[in-house]
Parts: C-alpha cells; structure tokens; sequence
C-alpha cells in the first residue's frame, strides 16, 4: 500500500456522486488530471467549513469537481460563483452542477473571469484560483480588490510539478514562469499572509490582512 491509498482509506469518503464525476471527467476529458480528486477535494470542504464563507470565487471550473465539494461545505445561505472560460466545457459541467444536491449554492459562469467577476459587485470571503497559469497575477490582482478583509485566497497548482525550481525555464514555457512570477510575488506582498501546502501539485493558502 502506498502512503497516498493509506490517506485516501484514512479520511472522509468522498461520496458516490463525486465519484462518479471523476469516473466520467476520466473517461470523457482530454486532462483529467486537472480535477481535484478526493484528498483535495476533502481539504477545500474542510476549509470552507472552518472559514464558513458567504460568497466563494472559483476561477476555473474545469469538470465541476471542486466546485461540489466547496459548496459541500457551505453554509446555507452561501453561494459558489464558478468562472470557466473554455465554453466547449460547459456541455459536461453544467449538468453535473444543476443535477446535484447543491445546485441551488452554485452559480456557473462562461466566459474571462477576468472582465466578469468586478461587473458582479460582489465581496468575496474566500477564491480558489485554479484558472490560466500565464494569468494567475492578474487573477491575484483582481480577487484581492473584491476579497473581504480577511478573506482568503487558495491558489492550485503552486508547485506546478517541480517545475517552480528551474531557474530558467525555457521561454516559451509560458505556463512555469506565470507561475514562479506570481509565487515570488505573494512571497513579497505585505498585504497578505501565506503558506504553500505541498498536497498533490501545490496549493498556496493566501490570508488578506
């Protein structure tokens, strides 16, 4: 047994709907890997237990997985808003989404996170940045100007597979140096606290002071 099957066997079951989600993102999509999956999955709803938000951004839906199991944890009230810009996406996730038990505490959107979400007007107390890694300043940027004060920020893909340590990446690999720009920058901003988890490729829990 490896220690990944030994912590999969040691924490909350990750629920059948969800499991069938995986299955069909597998057998269905291009980059499955790109879905959270149960030990990560379990963790955002853990967090959004413990920080019992109002309103969560996600940026970048992908197949909907993360997107179930944040609204998993939220309280009632509380509203997910989902930003995916690849609409040929949207003909597998919506009815995931609407089909579920917490459809009424989603809300998708198609289109650039990026020109949608200040048109929203909203103030959010918790974003998970999962979207374009060239862009991922830019989305950092945007989340802090509609991010409560002690909001909070969780950003995936961090380690981006090792990647982060090559001191020069080659140059057109756009995707390791937006990401090594954006962990350099948190790493200075005085306007937050922050802690990288090294859980599956790297996930930066970012707190807005």
């Amino acid at each position: 047994m490896s220690i990944d099957e030994y912590i999969l066997q040691h924490i909350d079951e990750e629920g059948e709907y969800l499991k069938a989600l995986y299955r069909d993102t597998h057998f269905k999509l291009l980059y499955p890997r790109m879905a959270s999956g149960h030990l990560q999955g379990r963790m955002l709803k853990m967090f959004v237990r413990m920080i019992r938000p109002r309103q969560i951004l996600e940026i970048g839906t992908y197949s909907g997985y993360s997107a179930l199991c944040m609204a998993e944890g939220l309280p009632d009230g509380g509203m997910l808003h989902t930003f995916e810009i690849n609409d040929e996406q949207e003909d597998f996730t919506r009815p995931w989404l609407e089909n579920s038990a917490y459809s009424d505490k989603i809300k998708l959107y198609i289109g650039d996170a990026l020109d949608l979400v200040p048109k929203l007007g909203l103030a959010f107390d918790l974003a998970f940045i999962d979207g374009d890694k060239r862009k991922y300043i830019d989305y950092y940027e945007m989340v802090l100007n509609c991010l409560s004060d002690g909001g909070y920020i969780i950003a995936d893909n961090t380690l981006w597979d090792g990647h982060v340590l090559e001191e020069h990446p080659h140059g057109k690999d756009l995707q390791t140096i937006g990401i090594k720009a954006f962990n350099d920058l948190v790493a200075r901003d005085k306007r937050v606290e922050k802690v990288i988890l090294p859980l599956r490729d790297g996930l930066t829990i970012i707190k807005k002071l």
